[in-house]
């Protein structure tokens, strides 16, 4: 029995933000396949994606979608509005929230502090107010306890782990009644035991009937996948059956930066001795809600430490109290530099010798901000660029442009650019005033296979050629650079 088509692409020139992506692409979908897409670029995996959403432009070439020719023809005779995108969910790596004013105005801080965090709708709000007017089979209940939400419905969505967020955005694309769920890279984010459960969530949702395709790395095809795509550059595509897809290991690449030039821009980083941070019987609360208890941890200059954990366990909350951003740090026994917090240091003098990478950070750029001001920020540790720049400032941003080979986007705003290239922006913002302490919260978070290679080798460069202390958060044990070899496990 021949399975129906359920989208069609031959033959497609592809043209993606404006940029020819593919020349010849051709995939079939067929009913009862479940695709898991795999590829050396992340911009390449998002681009079939938006093709198959029906928004790249296509010069030559055509895609049909017969699974939405009936919903098409009865909404067409009952005189309503309608497109084939009503039957698709679509999860991106990049979303945003917006305050109950329907304003996207939130700065980083407010997630960790309790009163202006009211400003967010709560997860049940957020739910309601976003999904879709049609009814069917996923109601917010049955949505809530398949990702584990319902704990977290009447928490504000400022205060989610960056897996917490990734599975509301999860949730929210099931309220859709999606008949096709799309999804980039949707394991990004989600610690090892969520990552585990993804199989779970995939054939709950294949049993209710919903086709699924996603992007994702050759090392991670979940349960539930029938088929795995991988994506080759301009468009061809080699297919395999589940079984009968073999992982290529052992990949390995030299750096493309100019080594010399790293070398010389890293011989101004500071020498530190003693102490960077000792926290002693730390503990934050919201509310009822116990985020840290009673935490002990010391770093000492020169140590690199890796920062483990669940989803939810803290380790976000951690960092807020190192970076200057928990108006709790005031009241705990907390050190940073030898100097006890709330000590008259201004928040200003605590940031100036810390580098802070995550890749949330882009969410809360002003529109306007160029990737050459996102960098030129990091000496004055703002989000967004707001003060005048000296010659010898605007010197130092235009040779980390170089180096990581991101002049031809210095003057594109940060929101308007690939993934991979955001995070290079942040960490030459972390690292363009000589920070002591470098502190990089899932900074890879995006990238495709090969770009994390190439973070965690120039991570590792940066640690032998210098002697900045590090702290490192990944859930992902092959993104930790060698020189890594401490941990603080906050489980």
């Amino acid at each position: 029995m021949t399975s129906k088509t359920l989208i069609q692409i031959e033959n497609a020139h592809v043209n993606y933000l404006g940029k020819a992506t593919f020349d010849q692409l051709n995939f079939t979908w067929n009913e009862g396949q479940h695709w898991a897409i795999t590829g050396d670029s992340g911009r390449e995996l998002t681009a079939f994606l938006e093709t198959l959403r029906g928004t790249t432009h296509l010069p030559e070439g055509r895609i049909l979608r017969p699974f939405a020719v009936e919903y098409i023809s009865r909404k067409t005779e009952e005189g309503i509005v309608h497109s084939f995108r009503d039957l698709i969910a679509y999860v991106s790596q990049q979303y945003r929230f917006r305050n109950k004013s329907n304003l996207q105005n939130f700065y980083f801080q407010q997630r960790f502090n309790s009163s202006e965090a009211d400003e967010a709708a709560t997860v049940r709000e957020y739910l309601e107010e976003n999904s879709t007017p049609i009814t069917g089979t996923w109601t917010l209940e049955k949505v809530a306890k398949l990702l584990r939400l319902t704990p977290l419905l009447d928490s504000s969505i400022l205060k989610l782990s960056n897996g917490e967020t990734r599975r509301l955005a999860l949730a929210l694309g099931l309220l859709r009644q999606p008949k096709i769920y799309l999804m980039d890279q949707p394991m990004t984010g989600l610690d090892q035991e969520s990552r585990a459960a993804f199989g779970d969530f995939l054939q709950a949702i294949i049993s209710e009937g919903i086709q699924v395709l996603i992007t994702t790395s050759s090392a991670e095809i979940p349960v539930g996948i029938t088929h795995v795509g991988e994506l080759k550059s301009g468009g061809k595509m080699e297919v395999w059956e589940r079984e009968n897809y073999k992982l290529n290991k052992g990949q390995s690449l030299d750096l493309p930066w100019n080594l010399k030039h790293l070398n010389e821009l890293l011989e101004r980083f500071p020498k530190i001795e003693n102490e960077v941070i000792r926290l002693e019987n730390v503990s934050i609360r919201y509310g009822e809600k116990t985020i840290l208890n009673q935490v002990y941890w010391q770093v000492n200059a020169g140590e690199r430490w890796q920062l483990k954990g669940k989803n939810g366990s803290g380790k976000s909350t951690l960092i807020s109290l190192l970076i200057g951003e928990n108006p709790q740090a005031y009241s705990q026994n907390f050190w940073l530099f030898g100097r006890k917090r709330g000590s008259g240091e201004s928040i200003w003098e605590l940031k100036r010798p810390i580098g802070f990478v995550a890749p949330e950070l882009v969410r809360f750029f002003p529109a306007n901000q160029t990737v050459r001001k996102v960098i030129l920020s990091g000496f004055f540790d703002t989000m967004g660029l707001f003060k005048k720049t000296t010659a010898e400032q605007e010197s130092k941003a235009d040779q980390w442009l170089q180096l990581f080979q991101l002049e031809p986007f210095a003057n594109q705003p940060i929101q308007r650019i690939p993934l991979e290239q955001q995070r290079w922006t942040l960490l030459a913002r972390a690292l363009i005033k000589a920070p002591k302490l470098l502190i990089l919260d899932e900074a890879s978070q995006g990238m495709d296979e090969r770009q994390r290679v190439i973070f965690r080798e120039t991570v590792q460069k940066i640690l032998e050629l210098t002697q900045i202390t590090l702290i490192y958060v990944s859930h992902y044990q092959e993104d930790i650079p060698d020189n890594v070899d401490k941990a603080f496990d906050l489980t």
